[in-house]
């Protein structure tokens, strides 16, 4: 992006993100991020959403491969991933982006109208991508700023806005592969829909044959493709979810770990405590603790936010 929308992009995310972690904005569908300090590698779990950075940069990683985003790359997730992520920034230079959640049924619309008036799309879905971000789309990312910068243009203007973004990356120079994940089409489509499912239900107890069944798999298969988009089992990455869902309870409910542990349907404190720490390298105690104290002025109910961010 142009040295000139980016410092009008910075100054405004800078006014509207005065806080650490995710600010919600006037529009459900967009918050802001900012980070004031560099962050270490830790999990992370993203639902389908478009991040836009202005300042710093964070890196991504997904079992072998890492993905950037910063200033000059965008990052798209057309599925719920967990990974890990580490942040670069400091007090006088702090992150400053825009996620943007991922609207299924306005994206189908944009999809809809691209493939009736373009070739039908062929390039390879993806659940995670990282691609350069040109000056359109960082022209539309100011406009959307500017409108969420006023209550009125927010509420008028800023749903055109966001869907001129998601337009953007779906013609974007990956674009095609943003679309054929989003078109939920083949084996692809089939893995989506059972992640929303997982997502939608996670309290519950993991049925693979089940989940196999709806998808039209049977369970080798299921298993087979379930890695390929997510880079996990469906076991692993029930956990995952469960985990992180542990975590925020202890840091913004004050749950004991014991408590949290029983909320997402563990038995055993032992298995509990011993697969929390193998995820994010620090007993429950010890990370509820140092999240608190990273985050400790603020009130319980922007906690959530905050966390997610990291």
């Amino acid at each position: 992006m142009s040295q000139s929308v980016q410092q009008r992009t910075c100054t405004l995310l800078s006014q509207l993100a005065r806080q650490e972690g995710y600010t919600e904005s006037l529009l459900d569908s967009v918050r802001f991020m900012r980070a004031d300090r560099q962050w270490a590698r830790t999990p992370v779990l993203y639902e389908p959403s478009i991040i836009i950075i202005c300042q710093g940069s964070k890196r991504a990683f997904l079992a072998d491969k890492m993905y950037r985003y910063d200033a000059q790359h965008y990052l798209v997730l057309s599925v719920p991933l967990p990974f890990s992520a580490e942040t670069e920034a400091t007090s006088e230079e702090p992150l400053l982006g825009i996620a943007i959640r991922l609207d299924v049924a306005m994206v189908a619309r944009l999809v809809a109208q691209l493939v009736s008036s373009e070739s039908a799309v062929t390039a390879a879905p993806a659940g995670i991508i990282s691609t350069p971000i040109n000056e359109i789309l960082a022209q539309s990312t100011l406009r959307l700023l500017e409108a969420l910068s006023d209550p009125l243009e927010a509420k008028v203007l800023g749903p055109a806005r966001v869907e001129e973004i998601c337009f953007r990356v779906l013609m974007g120079e990956q674009g095609g592969a943003v679309r054929a994940a989003l078109t939920y089409q083949g084996h692809f489509g089939r893995i989506a829909r059972a992640l929303q499912r997982i997502h939608a239900d996670w309290r519950q107890p993991l049925d693979v044959p089940h989940l196999a069944n709806e998808a039209g798999m049977s369970v080798p298969r299921f298993h087979l493709h379930f890695k390929t988009v997510t880079q996990t089992s469906p076991i692993q990455y029930l956990k995952s979810l469960r985990l992180h869902q542990a975590r925020l309870m202890m840091i913004r409910d004050n749950l004991t770990a014991a408590g949290a542990a029983a909320r997402v349907g563990y038995e055993s404190d032992s298995q509990f405590n011993r697969e929390f720490k193998r995820l994010f390298g620090r007993s429950p105690a010890e990370e509820a603790r140092e999240m608190k104290r990273a985050f400790e002025l603020l009130p319980p109910e922007q906690l959530s936010g905050r966390l997610q961010a990291h």
